[in-house]
């Protein structure tokens, strides 16, 4: 699946002592001049013994060649050892992932419990060990290098401990491509696939991270191979306690699709995105860019945050969701110059999943509960949403199974119930519940995330036959989309139009204001864990997280607010119109300050329980 960065005021800004600047260095020959100047200090005159753990997408081969002619630069010499000989054979570490890859064609079952000594042979980590600890090498520098190299039993016998960092995006981009380099192995794999990486190698590389960053003593940004950025411990500690005390802003991502639109054509210039449908705002997958106060921006995957639990998410979700960020913001394009088809305009009619089928199902923590807030509207805008009161359930049940969207169900309107709608509308969205974007609207999408990995959970039964995007011919002339019919059904709540039109439809409620500022809050109902609200004013406004609600706050209307803490007004950003940001549950009483001189709306998306 094609997938587009956008950088523009994405930054968020922090500031760090002058001490832990000097641990700042920028550029590949910096980055490895002091590696190699800290692990000789560090080895007090013997053999410098290193670790260099990382993520998956990190290229562990071009910064070990690169760190080696560096060294001999130095008159110093290097023996690198890649980790892939700690590995079990390729069979083995296969079964291994057997369990969580399943049987079904499209989820999987996560490893909760997994960590990377799983797939690991520990007659060759005892080995390592005695090697290290005695010593045994001719070279200046020992160099242990790739995913697990400070594993638990290894990183005492280190004098230096490095975790090499990459983000997301460009990891799966290497993954589609066929050149990710996986567990036990020096070479690309084109048959290690998605359902491997979300559901049991991340599990295995989080837990391994957070085991290495409890003993690191330097972090490197290793996402742009060709411009390494590196902190000690204390500083990276540093720039993470800084961050969520703040708003944080992400690198949104914008994708083409079936059903892509065009409005970001007036919004945004992003190289290469010739159709839009899906775009992230705020979630666990996205990066976050951090300007410590030097000329470099450093770019680290949103999971890291997750460091600071309690401050990002409150103690309540900290203890009954560890280390899930439980909510994401999504905005659906779908502006068409020219009018188009149903068929062409719309989303996959498709529903959600609520907490206990995940669990039952996939083993992920919290289900797919939905929202969609329409920001803009055009001519026709539409959402499809619930079954209309005659419609035969059972005969629709049985044209989805004969068609699997390969051919075309030419009367599928007499089934699902078209809603016309308009800026402002809310549609709650709870498991089970038949739905889909119907075009010529704009939609902030408010959900909760059900995953650590930032796996999707969305049931597809219909996609009109349509074939969709191929982002090489840049045309829609790839393979219809897959379903997951039998996920569809079993989760249907076979929800009709009047209860949609009763209860699924939310109104507003002012709840606070003076005129010059209001906050509504939104109807909803009892299976839906957050709230939806906004807020209104002419210049500014204030809110709280109350130091346990963890926010997702969308500019709607207006051109820039910047979001400030009562505290400490140092702890501030600024967003602009169709931007998001996380506001932190420890960041407590804060102002909006509207920067454009008339009115301006935010939309929150906050928990229920804290």
């Amino acid at each position: 699946m094609p997938l587009y960065e956008y950088r523009k005021n994405a930054e968020n800004r922090i500031e760090l002592s002058e001490e832990h600047l000097k641990d700042f260095v920028a550029g590949n020959e910096a980055v490895y001049a002091s590696i190699i100047d800290r692990a000789g200090k560090a080895s007090r005159g013997k053999t410098a013994r290193v670790a260099i753990d990382g993520w998956y997408g990190v290229n562990f081969d071009i910064l070990i060649r690169e760190l080696t002619e560096t060294a001999r630069g130095a008159g110093l010499s290097v023996e690198a050892l890649h980790t892939s000989d700690l590995f079990r054979p390729k069979e083995e570490i296969d079964r291994y992932r057997k369990t969580y890859e399943t049987d079904d064609p499209s989820f999987g079952w996560v490893n909760e419990t997994g960590v990377i000594e799983d797939v690991m042979d520990d007659g060759a980590i005892r080995a390592l060990a005695a090697r290290l600890r005695g010593g045994d090498s001719a070279s200046d520098i020992l160099v242990v290098y790739g995913p697990g190299a400070a594993v638990k039993a290894l990183e005492a016998e280190y004098d230096l401990r490095i975790y090499a960092d990459f983000t997301m995006q460009p990891m799966l981009w290497q993954m589609w491509g066929g050149t990710l380099i996986p567990f036990g192995t020096t070479r690309p794999d084109s048959d290690y696939y998605w359902k491997m990486y979300y559901y049991c190698d991340f599990y295995l590389l989080y837990r391994q991270k957070k085991n290495a960053f409890a003993s690191m003593d330097l972090y490197i940004d290793a996402v742009d191979r060709g411009n390494l950025k590196m902190l000690g411990s204390g500083a990276y500690n540093a720039m993470i306690d800084n961050v969520v005390k703040q708003p944080i802003k992400q690198v949104k991502i914008l994708q083409p699709g079936p059903w892509g639109a065009y409005r970001y054509h007036d919004l945004w210039e992003v190289e290469g995105l010739e159709c839009n449908a899906w775009n992230e705002l705020a979630g666990i997958e996205l990066s976050v860019l951090v300007d410590v106060g030097a000329e470099e921006l450093i770019n680290i995957p949103a999971q890291n945050v997750m460091q600071r639990p309690v401050e990002m998410v409150g103690e309540y979700v900290h203890r009954t969701y560890p280390d899930l960020m439980p909510l994401q913001v999504w905005l659906d394009d779908g502006y068409f110059p020219e009018p188009v088809s149903w068929e062409r305009s719309s989303m996959p009619i498709h529903n959600h999943p609520g907490t206990d089928y995940v669990k039952r199902n996939f083993n992920e923590p919290l289900g797919r509960y939905e929202t969609y807030y329409i920001v803009e509207s055009y001519k026709g805008s539409s959402t499809w949403m619930g079954y209309k009161e005659d419609a035969d359930l059972e005969e629709w049940e049985r044209l989805c199974r004969d068609s699997e969207n390969r051919t075309v169900i030419p009367d599928w309107e007499n089934y699902i119930r078209r809603w016309d709608s308009n800026v402002g509308d809310l549609f709650l969205i709870p498991p089970g519940t038949t739905h889909g974007h119907g075009g010529n609207q704009m939609i902030l999408e408010m959900d909760t995330g059900p995953s650590v990995a930032g796996t999707e959970y969305s049931f597809f039964t219909y996609d009109f036959a349509r074939n969709t995007w191929d982002d090489t011919k840049k045309t829609m002339t790839a393979p219809p989309m897959r379903m997951h019919l039998d996920h569809s059904f079993r989760n249907q709540k076979w929800i009709r139009e009047n209860r949609v039109k009763d209860h699924h439809r939310a109104r507003p409620l002012t709840i606070e204001g003076n005129g010059r500022f209001r906050k509504d809050r939104y109807s909803t109902l009892p299976e839906m864990p957050f709230h939806i609200e906004r807020i209104f004013m002419e210049e500014r406004a204030e809110n709280d997280t109350e130091g346990k609600f963890m926010q997702i706050v969308t500019l709607t209307e207006g051109e820039r607010v910047t979001i400030e803490s009562l505290r400490d007004p140092s702890r501030r950003t600024t967003i602009e119109r169709l931007q998001a940001c996380i506001v932190p549950a420890g960041f407590g009483p804060h102002r909006y300050i509207n920067e454009s001189g008339r009115h301006a709306m935010v939309v929150i998306i906050r928990l229920k329980k804290g």
